[in-house]
């Protein structure tokens, strides 16, 4: 099922499907749409329906469990097909799988695993299923939290990595829309009025190009992954240019996407004007009919997410669901970022974190896959974090 934002137009339709597998698990869906008004952009169509799931017999404190609906367009380079599931060997290929509809499944499985075994909870699982986490201006679990839908005590989310961490945050992101607008004519014979809006680009990108050496000599004190060497840095990324459609005619458009990741340390306000600053100096001189800026994406950072709270036992039952020792797991953030800064913001300071996604998984690319074995130990993490009992030690199987 296509959920690729942009343009996120499946999500009412992923809505039915989950409510297919929900319901007959006991559970009573909420549906939750964003106004248009705060999520409108040119690259989104299609209401955004967010999908609140909760035991129909609530019995003890809510723990809710989120997972982002949305996914990256398929894009180019398959070998397999994006969009149907193809399973190679304990190996689960598709748009998705990692990132992260597959933990979604890791769920449905620990559920499952709870009614057969007979197994008592302490907390009731509430599926928070959103939007518009690949981007979106206004994703949906922010939406929720500031309407005070989240209904929970504490909160899992699972779009993470398997991999021993202890969550110590991420970077925030900002994606910006940069039009050039010239007037298209006849490529042979464009006349005083023609203006290539291409070409008027490339002293906006010239800026962007000085501001984007600036902005990565930055450091965070955050700590980065085992696997990075050197401290994260911020990051902007020239991430798409559109313009143009034949050789016979100047191009009257031109469209330039950028992304930049913030760290904590910096202000979202004043990395937002360190581009719009770039793009106003551009203007000097440029024979462009306009050039102007929209801001099309937000996510907000995540700061020391981790506490005393939940974290010791989500640990725990991470380190016994995947069978990873727990003098293993490492403290340490990220340049990716998480529409969890929203939750935080809203007065949910520790979340949890857990997921699928590893480096070989090849998220957000070609042939993205994840594994039974991780689905599986990710089940085994939330039934043991839900359950009412002590964590065991030892041998999950």
């Amino acid at each position: 099922m296509d959920t690729s934002f942009p343009p996120g137009g499946g999500y009412t339709a992923f809505a039915d499907l989950l409510e297919t597998l929900l319901a007959p698990r006991g559970f009573a869906c909420q549906r939750v749409e964003v106004p248009p008004a705060l999520w409108t952009t040119p690259e989104s169509e299609g209401p955004r329906v967010n999908l609140i799931a909760r035991p129909a017999q609530r019995r003890h404190p809510a723990c809710g469990v989120y997972v982002h609906t949305d996914t990256v367009p398929a894009g180019e380079g398959w070998t397999r097909p994006a969009l149907t599931l193809t399973r190679e060997g304990d190996r689960l290929y598709g748009r998705g799988t990692a990132d992260m509809k597959g933990a979604i499944v890791a769920l449905l499985a620990a559920i499952d695993a709870a009614s057969v075994a007979g197994l008592a909870l302490a907390r009731d699982p509430v599926l928070l299923a959103c939007t518009d986490e690949e981007g979106g201006l206004y994703p949906g679990i922010r939406y929720l939290a500031e309407q005070n839908l989240l209904g929970c005590e504490e909160l899992i989310c699972l779009n993470g990595g398997a991999a021993p961490r202890i969550w110590a945050g991420c970077f925030g992101s900002l994606d910006v829309a940069i039009t050039v607008e010239g007037r298209a004519a006849h490529s042979g014979d464009p006349g005083p009025l023609g203006v290539n809006a291409v070409e008027e680009a490339l002293p906006v990108l010239a800026r962007l190009m000085n501001l984007k050496r600036d902005v990565e000599a930055r450091a965070s004190a955050m700590p980065p992954p085992p696997h990075r060497a050197g401290p994260l840095t911020a990051r902007l990324t020239i991430a798409a240019i559109h313009g143009g459609a034949k050789g016979s005619a100047l191009p009257g458009s031109c469209r330039i996407l950028v992304n930049r990741r913030v760290m904590p340390e910096e202000s979202m306000p004043a990395a937002l004007a360190e581009i719009e600053g770039a793009v106003h100096a551009s203007r000097e001189g440029s024979r462009a009919l306009s050039i102007t800026t929209q801001l099309v994406g937000r996510l907000d950072p995540v700061t020391n997410p981790d506490g005393d709270a939940c974290w010791p036992r989500w640990r725990q039952a991470l380190a016994w669901g995947s069978g990873w020792p727990e003098p293993s797991f490492a403290r340490y953030g990220s340049s990716t970022s998480s529409d969890m800064g929203f939750v935080q913001r809203a007065g949910l300071s520790e979340i949890m974190l857990g997921g699928l996604v590893r480096p070989e998984s090849r998220g957000h690319g070609p042939d993205e896959f994840t594994t039974v074995q991780d689905i599986a130990a990710l089940a085994r993490s939330l039934l043991a974090y839900l359950a009412d009992c002590p964590i065991p030690s030892g041998d999950p199987s």
